[in-house]
């Protein structure tokens, strides 16, 4: 499982406002026992794994991402082959994380919208500076009240502000996202 299951769970938990007390209280389990999860000093059942994705709205499969993978590149190298995907085809988006670890400043993310998809409106500001690249495709990027038609190619960056976003084209588009601090 490796090292930085710890430092993961730490990331999901303080980017969703979470204290030690609230997310091990959620699974039924004691606040020294979830902050030695945390520091790496143990590793946690896959039960009780279960119960901290779960709860922290993540797969468990986001957890085992390398796992196979020597330990010297663990949290160093996210192999393509180890990739979580997030999102689903239904609703238009799609990510994978590229980051190997979430104990970093910042996270990157794999954005693919499908044809036809929008986030229905402005998604509500997030405590983050987002940035990014659109690799292929065409997207419409509402950044505040500021509408940007992207080519490929074309970059942007907006901090702590509404945004909303579609794909007008006949193609998917493709984004890296990057995220400052990471939120998944």
């Amino acid at each position: 499982m490796g090292h930085h299951v710890g430092d993961d769970i730490r990331s999901l938990r303080k980017t969703r406002g979470m204290t030690l007390a609230q997310l091990a209280a959620d699974v039924g389990r004691s606040v020294g026992w979830l902050s030695q999860i945390e520091r790496g000093q143990t590793t946690p059942s896959v039960r009780d794994l279960g119960q901290l994705a779960e709860r922290l709205e993540v797969n468990l499969s986001f957890f085992f991402r390398s796992s196979s993978r020597a330990e010297e590149e663990q949290g160093l190298v996210l192999r393509a082959a180890d990739r979580p995907t997030i999102g689903s085809t239904e609703s238009g988006l799609t990510e994978d994380l590229l980051s190997p670890t979430l104990s970093g400043a910042f996270e990157m993310i794999r954005s693919v919208f499908a044809p036809g998809a929008t986030s229905g409106g402005l998604c509500k500001p997030r405590a983050t500076e987002d940035g990014g690249v659109l690799i292929s495709g065409a997207l419409t990027l509402t950044i505040g009240e500021t509408e940007l038609h992207l080519n490929t190619g074309d970059s942007f960056q907006f901090r702590e502000t509404p945004y909303a976003w579609r794909n007008d084209g006949t193609e998917p588009a493709v984004v890296i996202w990057i995220v400052a601090p990471p939120i998944y």
